[in-house]
């Protein structure tokens, strides 16, 4: 609990069972529910995130938005906080987030990784297909987004009953700030953090996901 709300922390996780101990062992403990979503890992990160206390999910079809969406349906908190089971986004920071969303009176807000501080957290490929697709989806949808594909956000969870939510794949970090976007109801904020390396084998894959997010920008805008 951190004042009067209940928070639930989600985390999508494959093969990731170096980085999820760190994560489940730095997590603050106002925290009232961790959740961590096994997305059919073949390694050890169920038995891990067992024995540190997490309520561990398995969603075998795999995705990053499949991920997600199955483990909203089981969160139980006032705020939703999400992040990844790498140890890029920081957990000690979670009071800071939060602390920010209150003060900003704002019902999503996003935590930006840019400016990239850790030289090594992020390739320079990399940075310039993030900088292509939030410039992209801020043109698309008109309102600047420093970091579309972040995937650490605070959110009240009853702005998802107001949010139709598809993707399965990586253009979920997109879409569902586009869904808050589009909602006159929700209050967007965005916030830069430190992103730090990852621990463990990267899921990315740069080109596919990249023109698949692009793809999917340009069907969110045109196509209803």
């Amino acid at each position: 609990m951190y004042k009067s709300q209940s928070i639930t922390v989600i985390i999508p996780c494959l093969n990731e069972e170096q980085g999820i101990e760190r994560v489940l062992r730095a997590m603050p403990e106002f925290v009232d529910e961790v959740i961590v979503v096994d997305n059919a890992s073949t390694d050890r990160t169920t038995e891990v995130a067992i024995s540190l206390g997490a309520k561990v999910i398995r969603e075998d079809v795999r995705g990053y938005g499949r991920a997600y969406k199955r483990g909203f349906a089981a969160a139980t908190g006032d705020l939703v906080v999400t992040l990844d089971g790498d140890q890029s986004y920081p957990v000690d920071a979670l009071s800071y987030l939060i602390e920010a969303f209150l003060h900003l009176s704002v019902d999503f807000l996003s935590a930006s990784r840019f400016p990239v501080r850790d030289r090594q957290a992020m390739s320079w490929r990399n940075k310039i297909g993030n900088l292509a697709l939030s410039l992209s989806m801020s043109v698309l949808f008109f309102r600047w987004v420093r970091d579309s594909q972040s995937g650490m956000w605070v959110f009240r969870r009853s702005i998802l009953e107001h949010m139709k939510l598809e993707s399965d794949g990586m253009a979920f970090s997109e879409e569902i700030k586009i869904e808050a976007l589009r909602d006159p109801r929700i209050r967007f904020g965005e916030i830069s953090i430190l992103y730090s390396s990852r621990m463990g084998e990267t899921k990315l894959n740069l080109w596919r996901d990249g023109f698949q997010n692009l793809a999917f920008l340009a069907k969110k805008r045109f196509w209803r």
